[in-house]
């Protein structure tokens, strides 16, 4: 079996609240560092009542303090949200504190909608300039050059490593061009998969950063001790990515017994659509889709992500996946 890593939304639940989510991500980065996980990941999303981890760097700063050994990340830092000196120096800042534990996933999408997008005081075709920004971010970690004015303190010469991801074949043929490390979104993005993992590899010039291509994947798990305890906790998932789709975000909503009875057919079809990549039943179910997806795919790590309602049940779900 490849590395295992772990992805948090730090997911705030109905009627909880974020400074509860975030305690549970510091107990959750805790547990999965005692069970062998390799990174503990936070994502950037805004305007999102149902996510807790919109100034990723700050949330890591408090996971890195609540641990010792585990790799802390983002998956990702939206780059067109930042300057590329911001960010380097918020990681750098995060090196300074927690040495070489610290991974830095650049993503192009804002993580929002358009009207956050302007209150965040970004333009739409940010975006637009990704490439150049993930280069320039990258002069700013690496040692400085002779006569570089502009340096990032901290962050100058801390070499924070730099992946790109992606839920298309454009990240993919940018971290396949710069010779950087890989992750694909397949969590809620399955579409192009194997088009982008076929295209990252083909493409991989070696670079400073690596000699051969590295690939990861994110796919989502709901493991219980039965079928009927994971298919419950997964529907908290669907109902919420449900009402995102409707427009209508909100936190985490408890779990349902036979979703299929209670929600319109379309709809469901279509969440599960966007969760097609996920491992859900008990231990043996759950283990033998991790064995399948990675055959499938070739992926060298699998990054999981759980985005369950009850705190225990989400630990355990770690805890299964963590023994496969």
């Amino acid at each position: 079996m490849v590395a295992l890593s772990v992805l948090d939304l730090a997911p705030i639940t109905e009627g909880s609240s974020a400074a509860v989510s975030l305690k549970r991500s510091a107990e959750l980065a805790q547990h999965v560092e005692q069970w062998g996980y390799r990174r503990f990941w936070m994502a950037e999303h805004h305007n999102m009542t149902g996510i807790a981890s919109a100034a990723t760097a700050v949330a890591l700063a408090h996971i890195g303090s609540q641990t010792s050994s585990i790799r802390i990340g983002a998956g990702g830092i939206m780059l067109p949200n930042h300057a590329p000196l911001v960010a380097a120096e918020q990681f750098g800042t995060l090196a300074a504190l927690y040495g070489d534990r610290v991974d830095l996933g650049l993503g192009r999408a804002p993580g929002t909608d358009g009207a956050t997008l302007r209150a965040l005081r970004r333009s739409y075709d940010s975006a637009d300039r990704f490439p150049d920004d993930v280069q320039e971010l990258l002069e700013y970690l690496d040692d400085p050059a002779p006569g570089q004015r502009i340096k990032a303190v901290p962050g100058s010469g801390s070499k924070v490593p730099v992946w790109i991801l992606g839920s298309s074949l454009f990240g993919a043929q940018l971290a396949a061009l710069l010779g950087l490390p890989y992750a694909f979104a397949s969590h809620f993005a399955p579409d192009h998969l194997h088009a982008a993992l076929e295209a990252y590899r083909n493409n991989f010039r070696p670079s400073n950063y690596l000699d051969k291509p590295y690939a990861m994947a994110a796919i989502n798990v709901f493991a219980a001790d039965s079928e009927q305890a994971a298919k419950r906790m997964k529907s908290s998932m669907q109902l919420q990515f449900i009402a995102l789709r409707q427009g209508n975000p909100g936190p985490l909503p408890a779990p349902i017994d036979d979703i299929e009875q209670q929600v319109d057919p379309m709809a469901l079809a279509g969440a599960n659509h966007a969760l097609k990549y996920t491992a859900c039943g008990t231990p043996e179910q759950v283990h033998a889709y991790l064995d399948d997806f990675v055959a499938a795919t070739a992926v060298d790590e699998l990054m999981l992500t759980c985005h369950a309602y009850d705190h225990d049940a989400r630990l355990r779900s770690f805890e299964i996946a963590s023994k496969s």
